[in-house]
């Protein structure tokens, strides 16, 4: 199973593509997506979206996890981080891949095994579970990773649910 891990952003949107082979995980491609500061959104929200469309039909992944926003702060860096969030969301949808959503403390449990885990932590755990030679940058990527990690962990569990359910 391929799955693309999204941190999204206005200014850097980070992915990671992974592939889960049983209990393995193999990292595929991951990167970043940047858009130029001073753009009007609109304009930005546009090059997201087409980068990530051009994304989902080079890699072809089965599902795509998504890090639930949470902001406590900066209200319009929220509205504008949730705008692009949507255009990613639509790409997914406009090209039938699945979509899960994991909240910033899910990740930090699947990863490092405690949801109160640093930055840093997850890091390397993630660099560890993927087998890199180095924490990716921007943190971006590196944290696109370790929800298309949780996902890859929380898959088992998923497949349990859904089967009930059917």
């Amino acid at each position: 199973m391929k799955i693309i891990g999204i941190d999204p952003g206005i200014a850097i949107v980070g992915f990671g593509v992974i592939d889960k082979q049983g209990s393995q995980l193999k990292p595929v491609q991951y990167g970043s997506i940047q858009t130029e500061a001073g753009l009007p959104v609109p304009l930005r929200l546009k090059q997201i979206f087409e980068a990530m469309q051009t994304l989902l039909d080079t890699y072809k992944p089965d599902e795509m996890a998504v890090e639930k926003l949470f902001f406590n702060r900066n209200v319009t860096t929220a509205f504008t981080v949730g705008q692009a969030r949507g255009v990613i969301l639509l790409a997914a949808e406009l090209a039938g891949i699945p979509i899960y959503e994991y909240t910033p403390m899910q990740v930090k449990q699947a990863v490092t095994g405690y949801g109160g885990a640093e930055k840093k932590q997850i890091q390397e755990m993630t660099k560890m579970l993927l087998r890199l030679k180095e924490v990716p940058k921007p943190d971006d990527v590196a944290d696109a990773l370790g929800i298309a990690i949780t996902h890859a962990q929380m898959r088992a569990f998923i497949s349990l649910v859904e089967g009930a359910t059917t």
